[in-house]
Parts: structure tokens; sequence; C-alpha cells
């Protein structure tokens, strides 16, 4: 087998089983479940058309590279979404099997395995697949801390010298997860500055950027930011996802984005890696991303959510609602890891302690003390289990 599989951490939710082992919740409620980041709200019926239409499809092989009306609507929205002056749907337009496939994969084809002091730098806390993917590919990952104290953006800053001259890869993610932290033009601009001085790759995860509360104001994306700035997408490459937009986590649908140098040999590498989208899943994704009606009545749904369950949460913890994205990242009065039994144990929630989603690094885990708390479900489920949260913490 290969012996870098041992180097991989156990994922969040193993860790989660293991946390409630042996644990009996009470009986007299009905599980609500904030742990896991999956959306709940109802598939479009016109997405599930379009699936089920083009179901005789899966009588043909897919091409790897997906068909072109697929990757035409992809970079169309793309130029509609960011202002993007143009996007070469031919060179610069991928899709994936889902982002989480995507961005595992790209560490495995860009990273150089004859380098063996390469580094891959990540945000912490984070999505684990980043880490998974830099060890898996023989890197080591290097952990930037995101804290409050600098309003959950990581500290670029604090990265010594010698750790940019060996990374070959950098992972960004905005809107973050678990933060919902958006990335800035001046950030963008310092994390450009950092590529262009050590030549490393930015790989920048943006799955959850169709989940925000201010129809005027769309999060910024890492292409829009480089064409704010007068550049190219230059060792930038983007990942996006139908799953958060379009509530289709099982389509398994997404692309990548960028820089045509650097997806010409990512098609490559895919080519042998099997990973071509069905063609009944690429027609039903046109049809999602060239509508935006329901992308709009997904995010009036969220923002219905954090107006009215924030508020009550903050009647016993010291929460604020992110600036996108669907989780709340709330403090715990009590270790995360205790917190998040006794509140499965006692109120039959579950919700996810934020020190299985980071590393210690500068002797502090900044996941510690806190937990994630997804608002996946329906508005009264949701409230719910904020009701039961506040009755749970202000027993301690």
């Amino acid at each position: 087998m290969n012996p870098r599989l041992a180097s991989l951490h156990p994922y969040p939710f193993e860790k989660l089983r293991e946390l409630f082992a042996g644990v009996t919740p009470t009986s007299s409620l009905p599980h609500i479940s904030l742990g896991i980041g999956e959306p709940r709200h109802p598939t479009p019926e016109f997405i599930k058309r379009a699936l089920i239409e083009s179901l005789p499809k899966l009588a043909s092989y897919p091409p790897t590279a997906g068909g072109d009306a697929l990757r035409q609507a992809i970079a169309d929205w793309l130029i509609r979404r960011y202002g993007l002056r143009s996007v070469d749907w031919k060179t610069e337009v991928l899709p994936v099997n889902g982002s989480r496939e995507a961005l595992f994969a790209f560490a495995q084809a860009v990273l150089d395995p004859s380098r063996s002091d390469a580094i891959v730098v990540c945000p912490n806390p984070f999505y684990q697949i980043y880490e998974g993917a830099a060890l898996l590919a023989g890197a080591r990952p290097h952990y930037v801390n995101a804290t409050p104290e600098r309003g959950f953006a990581a500290d670029y800053g604090s990265v010594p010298a010698e750790v940019w001259r060996r990374t070959r890869l950098l992972y960004v993610c905005s809107p973050g997860n678990p933060t919902g932290k958006v990335l800035g033009l001046d950030e963008w601009k310092a994390i450009f500055s950092l590529s262009d001085r050590h030549g490393f790759i930015v790989a920048s995860d943006e799955c959850y950027s169709e989940v925000y509360f201010d129809e005027g104001s769309a999060p910024l994306g890492a292409l829009q930011a480089a064409t704010q700035l007068g550049r190219g997408f230059e060792r930038l490459v983007v990942f996006s996802s139908l799953s958060k937009r379009s509530n289709v986590p099982g389509m398994r649908s997404g692309f990548v984005a960028g820089d045509a140098s650097v997806l010409k040999p990512f098609l490559l590498y895919r080519t042998y890696h099997g990973s071509a989208m069905s063609l009944a899943v690429q027609d039903a994704s046109v049809a999602a991303w060239r509508d935006e009606a329901h992308v709009r009545e997904n995010r009036r749904k969220y923002a219905e959510k954090f107006k009215t369950v924030t508020p009550v949460l903050q009647r016993a913890l010291r929460v604020e609602p992110p600036e996108a994205g669907f989780y709340l990242w709330a403090p715990t009065p009590i270790p995360d890891t205790e917190f998040a039994r006794r509140l499965y144990a006692e109120q039959h929630v579950t919700v996810l302690p934020g020190s299985f989603l980071a590393r210690e690094s500068g002797a502090v885990n900044p996941g510690a003390n806190r937990v994630r708390m997804a608002l996946v479900a329906e508005a009264d489920e949701c409230l719910e289990a904020a009701r039961r949260i506040v009755e749970f913490t202000n027993t301690l």
C-alpha cells in the first residue's frame, strides 16, 4: 500500500462518531443535525427534469473535457457573475465531478514528486481535502491561522520566507469554511504578489460563493480580483460547484477555471484518472448554470434563517452571522468537544467541534472552543435547534 496513506488524519465526521460513541441521546426529542454542510433545500424541478430527459445518454461515454455546451454555459456564467471581459471555454474551463474530487486531484497533478521539500499552504481551520491532497502528493502542509483578531483572514504575513520559497501550491477558501470570511481586493493583491514572487499556483475554493445575504454585494471571486487588478489568470485556478448553489450535492457537478497552461496538463491527468462527467449530469448542469432565479430563492431562504436563528443563539452565545456561506462559527463556554458531546446527549442536536477542522499551529488550535453549525435544514428545524442550544448553554 502507499505508505503516505498512514499520514492521513481521520476525517472530522469519523472523529465525531468516535466522540459520540456510547452516548445515548434523550429519546424525547427528534434528532436535528447542524453538523454536516449538506444542502437540504429541495432540488429545483427543472434541474431534475433535465436530468431525467437526458437519461438515454447514459449509453454513451462522456468526454473527459466535458461537452461544448457545458463548458460554454460555465464560461458564460463566470462572465456574468464576475464581470469578466472574457473566458475561453475551450482552454480556461474544465468540468469536474464536484469541487471536492478536483481539489484533491489538482495537487496530485501539479506537485512535482521529485521535490521532497515541497510545501502546500492552506488556511487553518480548513477543508480537510487540502491537507489530504498535500500529504498524498508527498508535500508538507503549512497551516496559516485564521483567527477572530484578524476578522478570520489568514495571516499570510506570519509565514516565514523559507516556507514561501518552498511553496508550490496555496489553497484559498473564500467564502471561508467554516468562518464565512470573504477575501477583499487588497487581500487578493497580497496573495498574487506572493505567487509572482515565489512562483506557486493559487487554488481558490469558491464553492460557497453563491450563498450570501445582500443581492447587491456578491462575494468577490479570484478571477474577478485578478481582472480588477489588471492581471491575467497566470498561476490561478478557481473551483466551484453546483452543490450549494443549486441544492444538487448528489449530482457531483462543478468546474475548474483559470490559467489555460495549468488546466491543459490537469486535463491530461484527468484523462488517465477516469473522471469524466456523465452526459445526463452535464445536461442538467447546463440548465442549472443558465438559471439564476432558483439561486436567488435559495439565498432568500438562507438569509431568512440567519435573520431568525442568529438572534436566538445570541441569547447564550457570542455568535455573529457570517459574511457568506451557511455556517455559524460559534465560540463555546466549555471545550468544543465537551460542548458537542453533551449537547448531543442532552438535546439531541449535532454540531461539529471546531478543533476537528483545524490543526495546532503556532502553539494554538484556532478551531478550539468553537463549533460549526450548518444552517442547511429548513427554517423551523434550524430555529428549534437554536432554542435547544440556548437551553443547553444556559445550564453550563
